[in-house]
């Protein structure tokens, strides 16, 4: 069975990590969402609450599932014995951040990173600039799923 997991804070979900959703699960049996709990980040949304938007919005997909985890992804990856992990790149910068924890996952152990490009209807979003909208009240709907609309 090929599983990769797809990690990130979600926080929240956008259209964006849709697209890489969508797009990766003709690669895979199964795409494990895995939701990256770090105690020193704040996040504007609960850890429940960025579970319920993913599992809404892919709830009729029977090849994922949506996880919560702590530690490190690649020792995450071997105890659910998943062998690649999942990656978006929107630009240039993004590819240097990925190279870099590619590598030392690389280092670490033997699973590998896939990367896909966003597509272009989707890269300048990211969940940073959706909860920014979000906090000073701007139309945030066109960059998130229905499941995210408040």
């Amino acid at each position: 069975m090929r599983r990769a997991i797809f990690p990130g804070s979600f926080d929240p979900i956008t259209l964006g990590h849709v697209d890489i959703i969508n797009r990766s699960l003709p690669l895979f049996d199964e795409l494990v969402i895995a939701i990256g709990v770090n105690s020193t980040k704040k996040y504007m949304f609960s850890l429940d609450k960025r579970k319920d938007f993913i599992e809404e919005t892919f709830h009729a997909e029977p090849k994922i599932k949506v996880v919560t985890y702590e530690g490190l992804t690649v020792d995450f990856c071997h105890e659910i014995e998943a062998d690649f992990i999942v990656r978006g790149l929107r630009n240039p910068s993004d590819f240097e951040f990925e190279k870099t924890i590619t590598q030392v996952n690389r280092r670490l152990s033997k699973i590998e990173t896939v990367f896909l490009l966003t597509s272009a209807e989707t890269a300048f979003i990211s969940s940073s600039i959706v909860r920014e909208v979000i906090h000073f009240k701007g139309d945030f709907q066109s960059m998130v799923p229905p499941s995210v609309r408040l």
